[in-house]
């Protein structure tokens, strides 16, 4: 047993290292700006994690470092049908790093049987980070598998609580918001009205090219662009 731990334990370091290797200063600029302190090119991340395929056993090590790069990686050589509905909770109040937290809910969560009963957890929490995954997993759901939702009641909470939201729980209510306007055209004039009077992320900078996330411009594009208007 003893000898299989080290050999795990060698694996580790040696993934720590090519990590290191990896490291650019200026992407940690970039990267920091956006509160993900790492400075991995994620091509390259992904590069290493289609060399070191599927390994649960890797994976959970390498996110006990809580090491930003180092997690993003386990994120994607793991097997999300591997974890307890525990686990998973446990590992998204264990992400400090805004992609880590995204990555998790995306790549991971949304991959297993416990991501509904995960979403309704995390919606009621009064952690707005935490809260913030449970309304990703409602924006998935919204687009993919409304039946159930009560579309009318998420339109209520968005429009007595998304203006004075926390940051990352105000944009993940938004894209709730722009999603129902989008996918569900009975509730897309209440959405841009929502939208239009609450004005956040109004004057959102948005490169060339992009869609703005300001909802009633997002709603409106993104319904032109599926009638081919």
């Amino acid at each position: 047993m003893a000898e299989v731990a080290e050999v795990a334990e060698t694996t580790v370091a040696e993934v720590m290292a090519e990590l290191a290797d990896l490291e650019d200063p200026r992407a940690r600029v970039v990267n920091e700006k956006h509160g993900d302190d790492h400075g991995v090119n994620l091509g390259k991340l992904r590069a290493l994690a289609k060399r070191l395929k599927t390994q649960q056993d890797l994976a959970r090590q390498l996110w006990e470092t809580d090491d930003t790069a180092a997690q993003l990686l386990a994120v994607l050589i793991c097997r999300p049908k591997a974890f307890e509905r525990q686990e998973l909770d446990f590992m998204l109040r264990q992400a400090r790093s805004p992609k880590v937290h995204d990555w998790h809910v995306n790549y991971v969560v949304k991959k297993t049987p416990h991501s509904e009963e995960l979403r309704l957890t995390w919606l009621a929490d009064p952690d707005p980070v935490v809260a913030s995954a449970g309304w990703a997993l409602t924006s998935e759901r919204v687009a993919k598998k409304p039946e159930g939702l009560d579309l009318a009641g998420l339109l209520d909470v968005i429009e007595a609580e998304m203006k004075d939201a926390q940051d990352r729980l105000q944009w993940a209510m938004n894209h709730c918001l722009a999603q129902i306007g989008i996918e569900h055209a009975e509730h897309r004039a209440r959405a841009i009205d929502i939208g239009e009077r609450l004005e956040v992320l109004k004057d959102y900078p948005t490169p060339p090219n992009c869609t703005s996330p300001f909802a009633p411009i997002w709603i409106t594009e993104l319904v032109r662009r599926q009638h081919g208007k």
